[in-house]
């Protein structure tokens, strides 16, 4: 179906908010938004929204599957059932390992990324090795080192250029000066698993650094004569705070005072999903660390401590507007321009706008997810 026209009750495109009409898409890209009838095939999804298809840029797993298993078939059924979520681009994120092991998952995900099948991979998150022990969550310390540019520079030739994000605590010694280097390549720094001081986590977004990871969890809290890393978070304006909506992870009052201090614009939903997303309750893994799973919080057998979620970014989405924190427009826009835009794939997915790949969500008044299309075909319909 080379063209046609959508035609729905509300439009989430880029420019705002539309009012029921028809919105083209051609060729797998998406046209112009017309109140008017045209002429052509029309999709007719009256009664529903449509919505741009979802940015998750730290994900490390689902159904039953983990960035870290190095098995690329697994990462294939995870693009395919992150589609039930309303993902449609992604960034598979690794956990702090050995650099051998780091080196085989890097070169497989560079080697392969295009031959997916439902949610497309934008780029790589690293997520560590350059950690803390104190803020650790569910990192192995065993592995932690200070930032180095030539061993990130040989992660980088691995994935032929894919890595698109990479974590570390800026309290560790060099990690201005690795800033500094990798952001000149266009590799966006997030901060965290860092007890830094607000002093050192200034530093590091004067350095370059332009996100937080998880915000609240694994840093340095707020405090009035230490503002911490979360202090950090809230006191960049130009930064991107990622954000866990799942209820476990962060009080919804918190995720408030974060949204309503960053604005909407400046804060990404993000899942932190791990294998056990999708799957009923039970033992997993994460990484080298036995996991529970139970009522929605996956938790580390050995402290209890969080390790990662099982929340689908959609769900995230829905809590938001459901604890009224933001509108149904800004919760959609957290869950998919915002997370494009910190790490500058923004050009490729995240909108609906004219030109872009069209990624989108058929979703009902009652924020549930309906379909989910990609390029313009639709890969997901709900039961």
């Amino acid at each position: 179906m080379a063209e046609y026209f959508i035609k729905a009750d509300r439009f989430f495109l880029k420019s705002g908010t539309a009012a029921a009409g028809y919105l083209e898409v051609t060729d797998g890209k998406f046209g112009r938004y017309t109140k008017e009838q045209p002429l052509g095939t029309i999709l007719d999804y009256s009664g529903s929204w449509i919505a741009p298809g979802l940015v998750d840029t730290h994900i490390h797993g689902f159904l039953g599957h983990d960035v870290m298993d190095n098995n690329f078939d697994g990462i294939r059924e995870m693009s395919k059932g992150l589609l039930s979520c309303g993902v449609t681009s992604f960034l598979p994120t690794t956990l702090t390992a050995a650099v051998e092991t780091l080196n085989e998952v890097t070169a497989s995900i560079g080697e392969h990324y295009q031959e997916v099948e439902g949610a497309k991979i934008q780029g790589i998150f690293f997520e560590g090795p350059f950690f803390t022990a104190e803020h650790k969550g569910a990192q192995n310390p065993s592995y932690f080192s200070n930032p180095n540019i030539e061993v990130f520079n040989h992660w980088q030739e691995l994935s032929h250029g894919l890595i698109r994000k990479i974590a570390l605590a800026p309290e560790r010694e060099g990690a201005v000066e690795f800033i500094q280097t990798v952001t000149k390549q266009g590799v966006t720094v997030a901060l965290g698993h860092s007890a830094a001081s607000y002093e050192q986590a200034q530093a590091a977004v004067l350095a370059g650094a332009s996100v937080f990871v998880h915000t609240y969890n694994g840093m340095s809290g707020l405090s009035h004569r230490e503002p911490g890393m979360v202090g950090g978070a809230m006191n960049t304006k130009e930064t991107t705070a990622e954000l866990i909506c799942d209820g476990h992870h962060v009080h919804p009052a918190a995720a408030e005072v974060l949204i309503t201090v960053k604005t909407p614009e400046k804060v990404a939903l993000i899942t932190d999903c791990m294998r056990a997303g999708g799957m009923p309750d039970g033992e997993y893994t994460l990484g080298e660390f036995p996991v529970d799973v139970k009522d929605g919080a996956a938790r580390l057998q050995s402290n209890g401590s969080l390790a990662g979620s099982v929340l689908q970014l959609f769900d995230g989405v829905k809590n938001v507007v459901d604890w009224d924190i933001a509108t149904v427009e800004e919760a959609l826009k957290m869950a998919s321009l915002v997370p494009a835009q910190s790490v500058h794939i923004e050009d490729r997915c995240g909108s609906i706008e004219g030109g872009l790949p069209a990624d989108f969500l058929v979703i009902s008044p009652q924020i549930e997810l309906l379909e989910t299309y990609v390029d313009g075909r639709s890969l997901y319909k709900k039961d």
